[in-house]
């Protein structure tokens, strides 16, 4: 065991972590998961009004107000992933999957704009199913200290 303590702490130095970067790297990761979480709630909510814009008469607004507050849940998240990289100490890839996410929220709006449904509806189930994956995977800041402890 106090192999494994020791080389913990060997692994920890020699990637440069300091006390600032461990007390960093949990609240970043936090940030980071509530973006996500957000984003999927939103997308989540956009099916909802998609769903009430074929039934009621304000289901246009719900649905074009709601599109507005799911393009800033996915630019939180670019900004979240960003964060969680940098001065948080993460890995990088969150940012290309924020990305990826933005750049599929921006056909998303445009294809709606230009009332094409045919694309739109299927992508929006794809943006749904691909961001409630990104948040299964993003780890909580809780189970990383768990293993960092170890």
């Amino acid at each position: 065991m106090a192999i494994g303590a020791t080389a913990g702490t060997t692994a920890g130095t020699a990637t440069g972590t300091t006390a600032a970067d461990t007390t960093a790297g949990p609240r970043t990761r936090t940030f980071l998961r509530v973006a996500v979480a957000l984003q999927t709630a939103t997308v989540f909510l956009q099916a909802v009004s998609a769903g009430l814009l074929l039934s009621t008469s304000y289901g246009e607004t719900l649905h074009g107000v709601g599109a507005r507050v799911m393009y800033g849940a996915s630019m939180l998240y670019v900004l979240a992933a960003v964060l969680a990289w940098r001065p948080g100490g993460g890995s990088p890839r969150p940012i290309l999957h924020a990305t990826g996410f933005l750049v599929l929220a921006s056909a998303q709006v445009v294809l709606g704009v230009a009332h094409v449904p045919a694309v739109h509806v299927p992508l929006g189930v794809l943006i749904f199913g691909l961001s409630v994956a990104a948040l299964v995977r993003t780890p909580a800041a809780r189970a990383v200290r768990r293993s960092d402890a170890r």
